[in-house]
C-alpha cells in the first residue's frame, strides 16, 4: 500500500518541474501548461469524499485496485499525449484514480489493523505520503534531465505500479454490507461544490479575483455546499455525517492539514522554481541546489513520523507542529537570498519538515479512528478532502501572493507590460525566458528579477509564519481532553483521536 501511496504525491508535485518543457514541446503557453498540475489537484481533492463512500459500499480492496488501474492508464495516456488538451484530460482522470487509491488504502488499513498496530501502519502510510510530496520535484527533475523528456516522467509513473496492482488480490477484502446505498444527491452536490471551489481558487490568481468566471465559481461552490449540508442532515444514510464537525477535536483534525499545507506543500512547489530561476543557490561545492529544500524537508518528514515521544500528549504534539512551522518559516526569511548556500537553508527547512512529519504521525490514523469501522472510508474521504482541498488552496494563494508582489516590485523598473511577462517566466523557474522577455541587459535584469522574486518569497514566508502561529493557538483551544463514548458493544471508544502516543 505504501508503494502505491508514495507515487501519488510524487506525480502531484513533480509535474510542476516539467511545465516549461511541456509548454515548449506541445507549443502552448505556460498558463495552459499549468493546468497539467491544476487539473490533477482539482479532481484529486473533489473526488475524495465520493471515492471514500464508494470504498465502504463496493469494497475497499476493489476501490484501491481500481484506483491504481485508472491512475496507471491515465499516466500512460499522458506520456503519449499529442496535444495539451489530451494531457490535461489524462491528468483529470489520474486525479480521480489517485483519490480512489488514497481513500481505499486508508480504509483498508483501518480494517486490517487495530490499536498500536494501526498507529504504526498509519505512521508508515503517512511517511510514504510525506516522502512522495518532498521528493516529487527532485524525482521529476532527475527523470526529465536524465531521460531528456517530460514524457519519461509520466511513463515511469504509468508502469511502476503494475507490480502493486498484480498483488492486490492478496489484500484482505472488506466492505460495509448494511448500508442503504450510495448517497447520490450528497455525492453530486459535494463533488460539484468542491470542483467549483478549487477551480475558482486556481483561476483567481491568473484571471483576477474579480473576474466573473471566478466569482461565479466561488458563489456556485458556496450554494452547492449549503445544498449538500441540507441533503446530508435530512438523509437517512448520509455520505458524510456533518455533525462530526461539531466535535472540536475532529474539527482540529481537519483544520491542521489545511494550515500545514501553507507551510509545507505550497513552499515545496514554489522553492524549486526560485532556486532554478532567481535564487542562484549553491551547494558547498558550488553546484546548483535546486533539490536542497526537498531533501531537507523529506529527511524530517519521514523520520519525524516514526519516532514519537511516548510521554507527549497529542495536544502538545499538534501544537508543536504549528510552532515548528511558524519558526521555520520566519527563520527562512533570513536564509533565502541570492547566492545563499544550501547549508544556510537546511535549518529552517528541517524545522518545517519536522513539524509536517510529526503532525501526520498523529493525524492519519486519528481520522479513521474518529468514526466506527463501518464508516472508515467516509472518514478517510473527509480527512483527505480537507487535506487535498487545503493544498490546492494553499498553492493557489501562495502563487497569487508571489506573482502579485514580484510583479509590483518589477513594475517600477520595467513597466507594467514587461513586468507581467517577466513575472510569468520567473515564477516557472525559466530564467532564460525571463531575460528574453525583459528587454533589459541580461546582467542588470537578472539582479532586478532575482531581488523582486526574493522579496516576494520573504513576504510569502512571513505570511506562512503568521498563519501557523495563529493555527497553533486555534489547535490549542480545539484539542482539549479527549471525550469518550460507549459504543454498542460496551467498549469505550474514542470519538476523535485514537490513543495518546503510539510511536
Amino acid at each position: 500500500m505504501c508503494a502505491a501511496i508514495v507515487l501519488v504525491p510524487v506525480t502531484a508535485t513533480g509535474a510542476s518541474i516539467a511545465l516549461p518543457d511541456i509548454s515548449a514541446s506541445l507549443h502552448t503557453s505556460l498558463a495552459s501548461a499549468q493546468w497539467v498540475v491544476n487539473a490533477f489537484f482539482l479532481t484529486f481533492a473533489s473526488f475524495m469524499a465520493i471515492s471514500g463512500s464508494l470504498a465502504d459500499l463496493a469494497g475497499r480492496r476493489l476501490m484501491f485496485a481500481t484506483g491504481i488501474a485508472v491512475f496507471c492508464a491515465a499516466m500512460l495516456v499522458a506520456a503519449y499525449a499529442p496535444v495539451i488538451g489530451v494531457l490535461i484530460l489524462a491528468r483529470v482522470i489520474a486525479g480521480i484514480g489517485a483519490a480512489a487509491v488514497v481513500t481505499g488504502g486508508s480504509a483498508l488499513l483501518a480494517h486490517a489493523y487495530a490499536g498500536r498496530g494501526r498507529s504504526r501502519a498509519f505512521a508508515l502510510f503517512g511517511t510514504a505520503i510525506g516522502l512522495g510530496l518532498a521528493f516529487g520535484p527532485l524525482i521529476a527533475g532527475v527523470l526529465v534531465t536524465a531521460l531528456g523528456s517530460w514524457r519519461a516522467f509520466f511513463l515511469v509513473a504509468a508502469v511502476i505500479l503494475v507490480p502493486v496492482l498484480l498483488v492486490t488480490p492478496l489484500l484482505p477484502a472488506s466492505r460495509e454490507r448494511h448500508r442503504a446505498g450510495l448517497d447520490l444527491p450528497g455525492a453530486i452536490t459535494l463533488t460539484l461544490s468542491l470542483s467549483a471551489f478549487v477551480f475558482g481558487v486556481i483561476e483567481g490568481p491568473s484571471l483576477g479575483w474579480r473576474h466573473p468566471l471566478v466569482i461565479c465559481a466561488l458563489v456556485a461552490a458556496a450554494a452547492l455546499m449549503a445544498a449538500f449540508v441540507i441533503v446530508e442532515r435530512r438523509g437517512t444514510h448520509p455520505m458524510i455525517d456533518v455533525s462530526l464537525f461539531a466535535e472540536p477535536r475532529f474539527l482540529a483534525i481537519c483544520v491542521i492539514p489545511i494550515l500545514l499545507a501553507f507551510g509545507f506543500v505550497a513552499p515545496l512547489l514554489a522553492l524549486p522554481a526560485y532556486f532554478m530561476g532567481g535564487g542562484r543557490h549553491r551547494c558547498a561545492n558550488g553546484r546548483p541546489a535546486a533539490g536542497a529544500a526537498d531533501r531537507s524537508d523529506a529527511g524530517r518528514t519521514g523520520g519525524g513520523r516514526r519516532h514519537r515521544a511516548p510521554g507527549l500528549s497529542q495536544r502538545v504534539l499538534l501544537v508543536a507542529t504549528m510552532v515548528l512551522t511558524a519558526v521555520g518559516a520566519a527563520w527562512s526569511t533570513l536564509t533565502i537570498h541570492a547566492g545563499a548556500y544550501a547549508g544556510e537553508l537546511a535549518g529552517p527547512l528541517l524545522l518545517i519538515g519536522t513539524g509536517f512529519g510529526v503532525s501526520l504521525a498523529v493525524l492519519d490514523g486519528a481520522a479513521v479512528s474518529a468514526v466506527s469501522p463501518a464508516r472508515a472510508g467516509m472518514a478517510a474521504g473527509v480527512f483527505n478532502t480537507m487535506r487535498l482541498g487545503g493544498e490546492a488552496v494553499a498553492i493557489a494563494v501562495l502563487g497569487s501572493l508571489l506573482a502579485g508582489v514580484t510583479q509590483a516590485r518589477l513594475t517600477g523598473s520595467l513597466g507594467a507590460d514587461r513586468a507581467s511577462a517577466v513575472t510569468a517566466r520567473l515564477l516557472q523557474g525559466d530564467m532564460s525566458g525571463t531575460l528574453a522577455a525583459g528587454g533589459e541587459p541580461a546582467a542588470q535584469l537578472r539582479v532586478i528579477a532575482s531581488n523582486a522574486y526574493t522579496d516576494a518569497l520573504h513576504t510569502g514566508m512571513w505570511t506562512i509564519a503568521a498563519t501557523a502561529a495563529l493555527g497553533a493557538a486555534i489547535v490549542a483551544v480545539l484539542v482539549r481532553k479527549r471525550p469518550v463514548s460507549t459504543g454498542n458493544d460496551g467498549e469505550v471508544k474514542e470519538m476523535a483521536l485514537a490513543g495518546t502516543a503510539a510511536g
